[in-house]
């Protein structure tokens, strides 16, 4: 967030204003100039129109360079299967493959490309995270339902999410960590009535630029919608 700071006295950047007298050069001659100078109450509404001036001048400027700095980035709409939501589009949409893993990605969305996450080594498939490293600045989000059924949602924040009944924990660093993420955001959505397998919603989030991030997975969740019977 940009720090606004108050500016000087002048804020058309000059040295502080005069208030003392202003006199005219007149020869004893020129009589009719010795009236030239201002009385000091007339002085003081000319520099209070001047300052106000450039107060309204500053202030319109800068109005714009705020204005667009907050401006919204574009969003676009995702949709697979029971799952939509809305994200910015600088966070590209990848379907993973299909795995037979007790969760299953449906899902990932990141600033930089991403992979595979999973191997194989004869009978035994491991998988982990589908970046390896964020980049700054950098965010990777995945979408994962399946698993054995949970009996709970779990600690954190209760909220809901799509209507559903969810649970929202913020961890800095958390276990992102092992990408180089500064905060991770853990979202646990009982997606059919408990017992039952949960929908799990991960965000990995590096700085700088940590809050317009969390504003576009605040943002993200709040557009999520769910086409399924509860």
């Amino acid at each position: 967030m940009t720090e606004i700071r108050p500016g000087p006295a002048n804020r058309s950047g000059g040295a502080p204003w005069s208030f003392g007298p202003v006199g005219a050069g007149c020869s004893g001659v020129e009589r009719r100039c010795m009236d030239a100078r201002l009385p000091p109450r007339r002085l003081l509404t000319c520099a209070a129109g001047l300052a106000l001036i450039a107060v309204l001048a500053s202030g319109c400027g800068g109005g714009d360079a705020q204005a667009a700095a907050r401006k919204d980035p574009p969003l676009v709409k995702f949709s697979r299967a029971f799952l939509s939501f809305t994200h910015p589009a600088a966070w590209k949409a990848s379907t993973p493959p299909a795995q037979e893993l007790h969760f299953n990605p449906l899902v990932y969305l990141s600033t930089q490309p991403v992979h595979d996450p999973c191997t194989t080594s004869g009978n035994e498939t491991t998988c982990g995270y589908p970046v390896t490293q964020l980049e700054p600045g950098g965010v990777l989000v995945s979408w994962l339902y399946g698993g054995p059924p949970a009996l709970t949602l779990g600690p954190g924040r209760q909220i809901r999410i799509g209507g559903r009944p969810a649970s929202r924990v913020e961890t800095a660093g958390g276990m992102c960590r092992a990408i180089g993420a500064d905060r991770t955001i853990d979202v646990t959505i009982e997606l059919r009535p408990l017992p039952s397998a949960p929908l799990q919603f991960t965000a990995c989030l590096r700085g700088p630029g940590l809050a317009q991030s969390e504003a576009g997975v605040d943002a993200l969740l709040a557009s999520t919608h769910f086409d399924v019977a509860q």
